[in-house]
């Protein structure tokens, strides 16, 4: 199976995508089927919302887990979507984020969608915006930080790869209930950014603008000389019957803002 592997997900993603004129940027789905309320939610907004902008960035952990492109049977319902709203004239652009960091082009194709790599500057009405899933920053959890190096090492992903779909599945489920146990004994500080790295990255872009998810801490952050906007995280499922949902999107000067629904 190794030898049909032309290119992992950790080679592949464009890193300068075209200019964008009036995109709405969404992340932290986690659609997974234990979740119904959440994957109706996705629907209504690929009718009702997505329509009305030109662009549909997904900037990461649009599914709670995948375990490779070759399993892209379950997810055939959303798929769909992507596809219908990329084949009516709009762009679709996704990046990988740490629940789905298998993301690859073969999805990408399946869906229309362009894939990004995992940090991109890209001009949004007239202002360079640097945009990422946001993990990469959340540098104070170290053990965290070395499995996000070790699965997005080409050489790991290629060996997962090789393995069956049900033993990659296996894979997964032992990854989610670790995560599930560390952030018991994490201190939500560990889990969040560092603001500091990610004003160095920032700089390197020369941008003075980042959007990023992963955090589930919608907010805007505008007081320094780097904005910092946290898109909101979705769940509709919440078994005490909150939940909530959300996006970025972008006014006439170029400015984001977050709209919850």
């Amino acid at each position: 199976m190794t030898e049909q592997i032309k290119k992992v997900p950790a080679e592949a993603g464009i890193t300068e995508p075209a200019p964008l004129e009036n995109p709405v940027l969404i992340s932290d789905l986690h659609l997974t089927t234990k979740k119904p309320a959440t994957i109706m939610g996705f629907f209504r907004f690929m009718k009702d919302v997505a329509p009305h902008y030109s662009e549909l960035v997904i900037l990461g952990d649009l599914f709670d887990f995948w375990i490779g492109d070759d399993a892209m049977a379950a997810a055939e319902p959303i798929i769909a979507q992507l596809k219908l709203y990329s084949s009516l004239g709009h762009r679709l652009l996704i990046m990988p984020g740490n629940r789905d960091v298998m993301l690859g082009e073969d999805f990408a194709r399946a869906c229309g969608a362009e894939l990004l790599a995992p940090q991109v500057k890209v001009n949004i009405k007239g202002r360079d915006v640097l945009l990422s899933h946001g993990d990469e920053w959340c540098l104070r959890d170290k053990e965290y930080q070395a499995f996000r190096a070790m699965v997005r090492n080409p050489q790991w992903q290629r060996m997962a790869l090789s393995k069956s779909v049900a033993e990659r599945m296996a894979m997964a489920t032992n990854a989610r209930s670790q995560s599930e146990g560390d952030k018991t004994v994490k201190t939500e500080a560990e889990m969040d950014v560092v603001e500091t790295a990610v004003a160095e990255s920032a700089r390197a872009f020369g941008v003075d603008c980042v959007i990023h998810g992963h955090t589930h801490k919608p907010m805007a952050h505008v007081a320094g000389a780097i904005e910092r906007w946290v898109i909101p995280d979705w769940e509709l499922d919440d078994a005490k019957g909150g939940g909530r949902s959300g996006c970025i999107t972008f006014l006439e000067n170029g400015r984001p803002q977050i709209k919850m629904f």
